[in-house]
């Protein structure tokens, strides 16, 4: 799991400018104004990155033992 919590703040860090995704509680640090091509961006970022990780897998399934 934690490879996935450091690809997503890596994503939110490079497409979102938003520096880490853990509660800070304080609006000014855990809400963000965005524009609807930034988070496009990072959606395509999660999804292209998820779909890389099942290819590795679905090749290392396919590897004779």
């Amino acid at each position: 799991m934690q490879d996935l919590n450091t690809l997503l703040t890596a994503i939110a860090s490079q497409h979102l400018s938003i520096e880490t995704l853990e509660v800070r509680y304080s609006d000014r640090l855990d809400f963000h104004g965005l524009s609807v091509w930034e988070v496009r961006a990072a959606l395509e970022a999660a999804f292209q990155a998820g779909y890389e990780r099942g290819l590795k897998s679905r090749k290392k399934a396919a590897e004779p033992n």
